[in-house]
């Protein structure tokens, strides 16, 4: 059976989150202490937490294996590790299909979209020393019966969204009883979108909040640059409305860039006072800080379990004058440099440090290896290029693969 993996690592080097494939390392502080009676010293090692295809010829080097970077973000059950594992080829997958679930997003469904081949279908992710359970939508959706879930974030986010009802309505016989609630269709401009499964009488909500934390205007004074600001300090308005939920999901990251912030005149507000020389990164942990500070607050963990998935890698081939969106036919043999985001650090060091009541699902590393599955030109608009969503079906599923194995069985769910 083919398989492509390994374990991966967190570097240290903060660069541009634009820019796919830059490589960190770890720094790793030794201290040598005097020989004693012949036995030698110890080193203790402080761990932070187009429409064509081509063949990829690997040529990163294997990311270092690491333990336990998430010290308080717990990232197993029951003592497997899900996300330190390999692809491995399985003619059962997808798990659903894209063209028959009212929820996939057009410009996610590639092969409703044009694409041909279906190898980057047939890929399963395995744990090096356990199995993800498999999935039994039938237990779940049992197991699912009044809750509610709720995810926060990106882009990115709303695709795991869609992921999950797609997953979902594979066990459900009358499609009519699961519906947006609002009758709103999906699309990328709206705040709030939330589906109701009727037979089971749970919801699956998404909030858009790319940034976690309030845009607004900047305060009276501000040079002219400044058009807008993002309150660091903040949590966006619409926090309220997460709270009260069984499953809350957050991720952020990809908005985080000179892009998305400085080109458009948006600059980092704490307080009353504008931040202009704030780089990006100290900025994301300032905001990172922000939301577990307001976890630890607002959230009834008693009855809330709170997630924040890391950062997701774009597959962007840099060349001197242009990037490039390549979709290889196969996953890649190693990970290599895409398998390193300095903000899927920065999680794991605010969720340490404040010891927030969070499992960080790493999916950095398991996505690293996928250039296989991006959307390439397969979109609603194939005239532009893009190597940092996913197609769905795809990668998201096994995110949520890992995320239901957190969900609480049910006393009285019958075995299947």
């Amino acid at each position: 059976m083919a398989n492509l993996g390994s374990s991966g690592s967190f570097g240290r080097k903060v660069q541009s989150p634009r820019v796919a494939g830059h490589r960190k390392n770890w720094v790793l502080a030794s201290y040598n202490f005097k020989t004693l009676i012949g036995i030698s010293a110890a080193i203790v090692a402080c761990l932070l937490v187009g429409r064509g295809y081509v063949f990829f010829v690997p040529i990163h080097e294997q990311a270092q294996s690491y333990k336990d970077a998430f010290v308080n973000g717990v990232e197993s059950v029951e003592g497997c590790n899900f996300f330190e594992g390999k692809w491995v080829n399985d003619d059962s997958y997808p798990l659903y299909d894209g063209s028959l679930c009212p929820f996939t997003e057009n410009g996610f469904n590639c092969q409703g979209n044009g694409r041909r081949d279906d190898n980057y279908l047939k890929w399963r992710w395995k744990p090096h020393r356990c199995e993800i359970p498999r999935f039994d939508v039938h237990e779940i959706l049992q197991s699912l019966r009044g809750l509610r879930i709720v995810f926060v974030g990106d882009s990115m986010g709303r695709t795991q969204w869609e992921s999950l009802i797609c997953l979902l309505m594979t066990g459900v016989s009358d499609k009519k009883s699961v519906y947006e609630i609002n009758g709103n269709k999906i699309t990328k401009q709206i705040r709030f979108l939330g589906v109701k499964f009727s037979s089971f009488n749970f919801t699956v909500e998404f909030y858009r909040s790319p940034f976690l934390v309030q845009q607004g205007v900047p305060p009276r004074h501000s040079p002219k640059r400044v058009r807008s600001t993002l309150r660091l300090d903040r949590l966006d308005n619409i926090s309220k409305r997460w709270i009260n939920s069984d499953f809350l999901i957050f991720n952020s990251g990809h908005w985080w860039n000179s892009v998305k912030i400085f080109d458009v005149g948006c600059y980092f507000q704490v307080g009353n006072s504008v931040k202009l020389g704030m780089q990006i990164t100290s900025a994301y942990r300032t905001a990172l800080n922000t939301w577990a500070s307001w976890v630890k607050s607002m959230v009834n963990t008693n009855r809330t379990h709170v997630f924040f998935r890391t950062f997701e890698p774009s597959h962007w081939s840099e060349f001197p004058t242009e990037r490039a969106c390549i979709v290889t036919q196969r996953p890649m043999l190693k990970a290599g440099n895409f398998a390193e985001s300095p903000f899927s650090e920065i999680v794991a060091e605010v969720v340490s440090v404040k010891r927030a009541p969070v499992v960080v699902l790493n999916v950095t590393f398991m996505s690293a290896f996928r250039s296989d599955a991006h959307i390439g030109n397969w979109s609603d608009v194939p005239s532009v290029e893009d190597c940092s969503h996913w197609c769905l079906p795809g990668v998201p599923d096994a995110w949520n693969e890992i995320l239901l194995s957190y969900l609480p069985k049910k006393k009285g769910v019958p075995p299947r």
